[in-house]
């Protein structure tokens, strides 16, 4: 599975990064939204979901597969 991110739609809450700090960073200049890797590991998916969960903009989500 992939995370995508909308990071002009980000706010700059810090919530991603509190609960899943190894997906999401924030840009040191305007605080919106990084993606460190658009596969997590197994054990991140959890964390994820709750970034997911509690990103106010709703800019993070998971990507849709590809039925081709």
């Amino acid at each position: 599975m992939k995370v995508e991110i909308e990071p002009y739609s980000c706010v700059s809450s810090g919530n991603c990064l509190m609960v899943a700090p190894k997906v999401f960073d924030q840009d040191p200049e305007d605080g919106r939204v990084i993606l460190l890797t658009e596969e997590p590991a197994a054990e991140q998916r959890g964390n994820v979901d709750k970034a997911i969960f509690l990103c106010p903009a709703q800019a993070i989500a998971w990507a849709e597969e590809d039925q081709s």
